[in-house]
């Protein structure tokens, strides 16, 4: 099965975080690639441990999955610059 996930990254003082927001996932890394390893084989153990634990399918609707036949359809993440005057 696969899955529609958006990662964001950023730096962070001498790291990189990565973020999944549609699973509230994090990871970090030396470097924009190995951040993005890190939080890919996070993700990856957090829905493993969730199908360990029967809550696989539980997870993913509580995120904004839905299941439509066999595929699950990723919720709608939108990431926009706004302007704010202070």
């Amino acid at each position: 099965m696969r899955l529609l996930l958006t990662i964001k990254i950023w730096r962070e003082g001498k790291y990189y975080i990565a973020y999944c927001p549609e699973l509230e996932v994090a990871s970090q890394g030396k470097d924009f690639q190995h951040a993005l390893n890190k939080v890919k084989e996070a993700v990856e153990a957090f829905l493993e441990e969730t199908k360990r634990m029967g809550t696989f399918e539980e997870v993913l609707k509580q995120a904004g999955f839905v299941k439509e036949k066999q595929e699950w359809r990723s919720p709608l993440i939108s990431i926009s610059p706004i302007e704010i005057n202070v």
